[in-house]
């Protein structure tokens, strides 16, 4: 075992501290020079297997831990588990780091100590931007919601919620004006909005699914391209991955936790981004 870094004397600094765990050697070291090359400051704890990175959490604060899937002596689920049950720390995000997220994600594998995911095919300096967004924040995060909610009382929630974090929120109450916003855009060689944050029971004839079905195949927008997060109250996971193999990036169940909602929001909005620009740079 390496030996740990003294992550006590770094308590009274405003230094992030970032824990990366991940049982291949050449990985760990990729990520904490992306992260010190994009992060100026950060303090990068690189732990191997997860009883390593339990005592690391042991000796002191951390801001933000990533963690691969398999570990040489746990799954990274069993590693979110152990951190959520013994750190005196309230909240901390657990991020996972995988090639094989999105498998795990229709079949519902993920569990709740889990606060987000990354796909590793994005690269490294996607995921250093991303880290950044939890450790270094903003104070505004700008991009454009097009907020699909039926219920005025919840949308005025949802939507100050959203404007906390410097976000506009195009508001509309069935799928029918969603995708006529969508749909007037697209003729203007526009996507219209960023994301998509929709509820799945909405009064009128047509469900957050058929909104999602139809950005995905009639309007022809790809998860990269035009990202969904679905709202919904059914916990039963054979309906929530059934939205998630229809397209949805990713589900939120009510009722809404404002952090939960507001980090895999901007996660998206960042993932979706990124992708954009790829696409741009890419194109003859």
């Amino acid at each position: 075992m390496s030996t740990k870094p003294a992550l006590t004397r770094h308590l009274s600094s405003d230094e992030p501290r970032v824990l990366v765990v991940d049982g291949s050697r050449v990985v760990r070291r990729l990520i904490e020079q992306m992260l010190k090359s994009h992060l100026p400051g950060v303090i990068v704890l690189a732990c191997e297997t997860g009883a390593e990175a339990v005592a690391q959490l042991s000796e002191g604060v951390v801001d933000f831990v990533t963690t691969a899937l398999r570990l040489p002596d746990m799954d990274g689920l069993e590693l979110a588990r152990q951190i959520r049950e013994n750190s005196p720390q309230a909240y901390m995000p657990i991020v996972v780091v995988s090639g094989d997220v999105q498998e795990r994600l229709v079949t519902r594998s993920l569990s709740d100590d889990v606060t987000d995911y990354f796909d590793k095919s994005l690269g490294f300096l996607a995921l250093a931007e991303f880290i950044r967004g939890y450790v270094q924040p903003t104070e505004s995060t700008p991009g454009e919601v097009l907020y699909v909610e039926d219920s005025r009382v919840v949308a005025l929630a949802t939507r100050r919620m959203l404007e906390k974090h410097g976000l506009t929120v195009l508001h509309v109450i069935s799928v029918e004006d969603a995708l006529a916003m969508l749909e007037t855009a697209q003729s203007m060689d526009r996507i219209g909005a960023d994301i998509v944050l929709t509820d799945v029971n909405l009064k009128g004839e047509l469900t957050g699914g058929d909104l999602l079905e139809r950005i995905r195949h009639q309007l022809g927008y790809g998860k990269g391209h035009l990202p969904v997060i679905v709202m919904t109250g059914d916990d039963n996971p054979d309906n929530q991955a059934a939205l998630l193999r229809a397209g949805a990036n990713d589900l939120v169940e009510k009722p809404i936790e404002e952090r939960l909602l507001v980090t895999k929001l901007l996660f998206q909005l960042r993932v979706g981004r990124h992708l954009r620009a790829r696409a741009t740079t890419a194109a003859p």
